[in-house]
């Protein structure tokens, strides 16, 4: 990456009496200075595409369908990194370098084998403790018929606040052992890419106020 530096100009010292050829100087100093100050803005701006702009983020995701037994807070499993700048994973753990405000999203593809509805609480916990008003209680419909389950992707997102090296975890309790979180491969007709289980980007909102 092209390194830009933009630092205030040495001005001549003023004269006592008026001198155009250090008025021109002064000028030509000036306007070398806003030019650059321009190119620099122009850059991080929306013309130039925000190239040089380098906020923290992550995205991560899970190849693995994950099972638990019924009413048991369960950790939902990230084992790929999608992309990654100051967020990493690490035992599922989503971990900040940097503290901000964070925004949080994530979906999960859910399976339901049983032949009744059943329901799935879903919430968060930062470094080890629960985030209070973050579960979130979701209906599965009963399976089309016997060895046809019904599916569902849910999903949304949470501002959090985070302090430098905190982490997120996501959990989950479903009603029954047959509703599960599935990870499809890729299939045909038309053909389609695989279906990651659980998605999760963590990306940089502000400073902490």
């Amino acid at each position: 990456m092209q390194q830009i530096n933009v630092v205030a100009p040495r001005l001549p010292n003023a004269t006592t009496q008026y001198n155009q050829q250090m008025v021109d100087e002064l000028l030509n100093i000036l306007r070398l200075y806003f030019n650059r100050l321009d190119n620099f803005t122009q850059l991080i701006g929306a013309t130039g595409g925000g190239q040089y702009l380098s906020n923290p983020y992550g995205a991560f995701s899970s190849g693995q369908s994950q099972s638990t037994t019924a009413n048991t807070a369960t950790l939902m499993t990230l084992n790929t990194t999608d992309f990654s700048n100051g967020v990493s994973i690490a035992s599922s753990k989503i971990t900040v370098a940097a503290a901000g405000i964070y925004n949080l999203q994530f979906s999960a593809q859910i399976q339901n084998l049983d032949s009744a509805p059943q329901d799935m609480f879903i919430w968060l916990k930062q470094n080890g403790t629960d985030i209070p008003g973050s579960t979130g209680k979701v209906g599965i419909p009963a399976r089309k018929s016997v060895g046809v389950p019904s599916y569902d992707i849910k999903g949304w997102n949470y501002f959090v606040s985070m302090a430098a090296n905190d982490y997120i975890e996501i959990y989950w309790s479903p009603t029954i052992a047959t509703l599960t979180i599935e990870f499809y491969a890729a299939s045909g007709t038309p053909t389609k890419p695989s279906t990651q289980s659980v998605v999760a980007t963590m990306s940089f909102v502000s400073a902490l106020p």
